[in-house]
């Protein structure tokens, strides 16, 4: 099991880096068709490639930094690694997108002439990279790796972005839109932003000890006072370790001992199956039971 675990994750990393090296040669394809075409979108592309093939880079190093497993000082792994890693992704979008809005403003106001064709002939060959990069990426994890999910839609938005740019090239060419370019550069870095700032939103607050948003703790407590053996409940806390693992902890006063019950209900409803739960029963904590015997 745990070999073909680990097969699973070299063959991910493998595509990973296949991703990597072709966004890189595409970059750099997209730097200099834009310089010639002297298109403001192309060049947005191309950063956007590159942050795209920074993101995965990332994922890559935060996935076997991840692997790592636990010691005595890192008690709880180092699972956190992709969270980070995850932050670094969706702060590069934010940022990548700011500048291109300010590049596009700055070339609107002392507007160049654009060689449309150059532009939809290397958004075409984008277009199809990006869609490979995408499929690459999901196909290591995307579905349920927040790291790998922020990577993926880098390379989404990326082949959404080779679209506006193949649509703006070519009313380029039919209307001489030149205006068109810098809109395309625009409504590409506003949507590259909004998916940054949900990204970044969703790292910190695992990083905060917070709550996922699927997770109502009302709803928790209030399933946890329905068990028939559950007197009340204290201190009750539910964060998360990384972005698939909930951990719950609480203070539990019990009518007996049976912590199964408890522990049944949260796997099967809330999907928690870490808890730390300290118990007190008929108000005496359970620690007065199991106190050292000091008589010689």
């Amino acid at each position: 099991m745990s070999h073909s675990h680990h097969h699973h994750h070299h063959h991910g990393d493998k595509q990973l880096s296949w991703a990597v090296a072709i966004n890189i040669v595409l970059t750099i394809a997209q730097i200099v068709g834009g310089a010639l075409a002297g298109s403001m979108a192309l060049v947005a592309d191309a950063l956007h490639n590159l942050s795209d093939a920074g993101a995965i880079v990332i994922a890559i190093i935060a996935r076997r930094i991840a692997r790592k497993p636990a010691s005595s000082t890192m008690s709880f792994g180092y699972k956190r690694a992709e969270i980070i890693g995850a932050l670094i992704n969706s702060s590069t979008l934010i940022v990548v997108g700011a500048y291109l809005i300010y590049e596009a403003i700055t070339q609107f106001l002392e507007p160049k002439t654009v060689d449309g064709w150059i532009v939809v002939y290397i958004a075409a060959i984008a277009l199809v990279i990006d869609a490979v990069t995408a499929w690459l990426t999901y196909k290591a994890g995307a579905k349920t790796n927040l790291n790998l999910k922020a990577a993926f839609v880098h390379n989404l938005s990326d082949a959404f972005a080779s679209l506006v740019v193949i649509v703006s090239g070519s009313l380029i060419i039919l209307y001489q839109w030149y205006l068109v370019d810098l809109i395309a550069t625009i409504v590409i870095s506003i949507y590259v932003i909004y998916h940054g700032i949900g990204f970044a939103k969703q790292s910190i607050v695992i990083l905060m000890q917070g709550t996922s948003a699927e997770i109502d703790v009302d709803a928790v407590h209030q399933a946890l006072l329905t068990l028939k053996n559950v007197k009340a409940v204290h201190h009750l806390h539910v964060w998360q370790l990384d972005d698939n693992t909930l951990h719950l902890e609480a203070n539990i006063e019990l009518t007996d001992q049976d912590l199964n019950l408890v522990k049944a209900m949260l796997k099967e409803e809330f999907a928690i199956s870490h808890s730390t739960i300290e118990t007190l029963l008929n108000e005496q904590s359970f620690d007065a039971c199991y106190l050292p015997n000091t008589q010689k």
